[in-house]
């Protein structure tokens, strides 16, 4: 009996931890850039839809004023992409789990 109490225990804090991990809101100010909300997201996964109407989505690895490398390409996660900002007409961003 106490066995099965402890395992009910364990299953219900495991369950508890995974259900806490939550992704985080995006908030921009009125003065943002595309550059600002790029750093931002540094180290995080965004899909970035260009101009062109592709959409690539990784991992923020760096931005400057003028390109955003986004490395470990979802489908190609051998693959780096370094994008001109002027070509990024919106960034979508996960706040959802």
């Amino acid at each position: 009996m106490k066995k099965n109490l402890i395992i009910c225990v364990a299953l219900l804090v495991l369950t508890t931890m995974t259900q806490t991990v939550s992704a985080e809101q995006l908030a921009i100010n009125k003065d943002d850039t595309i550059v600002n909300v790029l750093e931002g997201q540094k180290g995080k996964k965004v899909t970035v839809k260009l101009v062109s109407g592709e959409e690539l989505s990784g991992t923020v690895t760096n931005v400057t004023d003028k390109l955003l490398h986004l490395g470990q390409l979802t489908g190609k996660e051998f693959y780096d992409a370094v994008i001109p900002v002027k070509d990024v007409s919106a960034i979508i961003v996960r706040t959802k789990e």
